[in-house]
Formats: C-alpha cells, sequence, structure tokens
C-alpha cells in the first residue's frame, strides 16, 4: 500500500479515505467508537469460558447503501492495544432474516445498523448494566453477546457471530492505520514548525525558553514556581 500523500499546512483526508479498506464495495461508514467489551477465551466451543477483563474495542458499523436500501451490514472489530486484533461481522438482508428467526427478533433488515449503535452507546454509559461480551473460539470464530444486567437475572439483547479477518484484509488494516497515525505527525510536525517560526520572530527569548523547558508527562499536573515534592526518609 503506497503512502498517503501529505500536504504542509493541511492533511488530504479524501486521500486517506480512499486507502482506507472497509470503504470498499461501496460499504460506507455509519458508526465508530470505542465501547468496552468482556473479552473472553474459549478452549472449546462446548465449555463455558471464564469471566473475562473489560477492554476497549474500536467498533465500526458500516452499510451498504442502493439508494435508500441497506443491501448489507458489515461490523469491525479492532484493538488499539493489538492491532493484528480483527474480527468481522456481515449480513446481508437474506442472511438477516435467518438471525431473525432464530433469535425471534422484532426488528427489520434496515434498523439493524441503528439498533447495534443504540446497544453500543448503552454499553458504553452503563458497562456494567449493558454488557458486551466478546467470545472467542480455536476457531477463528467468535460471538459478541449484547446482555442486560436486571439485577436478579441477566437477559441476553442479541447475538452476532463474528469471524478472524483473514491475513491479506489484517495486513491492508495495519498499513492503513499505520498511514493515518503518520500522516497524523506529519501534520503535527508541519504546525509545530509553523509556530515556532511565528515565535521565532516576534520573540526570540520565549521560544529559547520553550524549548529549553522538558515536556511534562501526560497526566502530570503542573508545579507552581516553588513547589517541591515533599521528602520521605
Amino acid at each position: 500500500m503506497e503512502d498517503a500523500p501529505i500536504h504542509h499546512g493541511g492533511l488530504d483526508y479524501a486521500a486517506l479515505e480512499q486507502l482506507d479498506p472497509s470503504l470498499v464495495d461501496g460499504f460506507q461508514l455509519f458508526y465508530e467508537r470505542e465501547v468496552p467489551f468482556e473479552l473472553r477465551s474459549a478452549v472449546t466451543l462446548d465449555l463455558p469460558t471464564e469471566v473475562g477483563a473489560l477492554e476497549g474495542i474500536r467498533v465500526r458499523i458500516l452499510r451498504q447503501m442502493d439508494g435508500e436500501q441497506v443491501k448489507a451490514v458489515r461490523v469491525e472489530l479492532c484493538s488499539e492495544s493489538n492491532l493484528f486484533f480483527l474480527y468481522v461481522h456481515e449480513l446481508n438482508e437474506q442472511s438477516f432474516k435467518d438471525v431473525q428467526m432464530l433469535q425471534r427478533l422484532m426488528v427489520e433488515f434496515h434498523d439493524y445498523p441503528t439498533v447495534l449503535m443504540r446497544m453500543l452507546n448503552q454499553a458504553i454509559r452503563e458497562p456494567h448494566a449493558h454488557m458486551a461480551v466478546f467470545i472467542m473460539y480455536p476457531t477463528g470464530e467468535a460471538r459478541l453477546d449484547f446482555i442486560q444486567n436486571m439485577e436478579y437475572k441477566f437477559v441476553e439483547l442479541l447475538s452476532c457471530k463474528f469471524v478472524a479477518a483473514a491475513e491479506e484484509l489484517v495486513r491492508l488494516q495495519v498499513s492503513y492505520r499505520y498511514n493515518v497515525v503518520r500522516a497524523r505527525l506529519q501534520l503535527m510536525e508541519a504546525r509545530l514548525a509553523d509556530v515556532s517560526a511565528m515565535v521565532r520572530v516576534r520573540d526570540p527569548g520565549l521560544l529559547l525558553q520553550i524549548q529549553r523547558t522538558p515536556p511534562r508527562p501526560p497526566g502530570m499536573p503542573r508545579q507552581s514556581p516553588g513547589h517541591s515534592k515533599p521528602f520521605y526518609p
């Protein structure tokens, strides 16, 4: 995959979108957020899984449209902590009917992306009351269960089958995400050079002071002048 072009003073987002391997075959991005998932790994398809820890998973919902009609829905799951984590769930109107009948869903296919979005947002707002449990099997298959904790019992609202993405798609996604980060970094460096040049002209002494001041780690509070750390023997 070729590197995305970078323009000084502005990022060519159109060129970056063309590199997005998810936006092929007419698919359009409908929803994208990081959602707390409870990740579980199953040894076999039959054995129950232990309770897992919450981890932020980037969820993308894409729709393939034909005018105003939804032809297909795809859900992609990826992780910022593991670039090679990529699972895909995809349904068209016919395959959705099988799911609809099996799970007795009272929703039509054209509303399916909105229903998914609503459940994901509930998992973000109340992760312990509206749980998103993702179970991974050694076969490469996986299942995402939306479960509501009603204090006295757990109610499964919806279950979605996923499969691990093919290696080629994983490589394309990793390459794309690398190009996006690289583009943003170059944009920030170009902006920093512009600001530095402006300060150098207006106040060279201030620029020298800024360059000598070491950057603070993220999350570290700014100390007031003369404030020192407490001494512990």
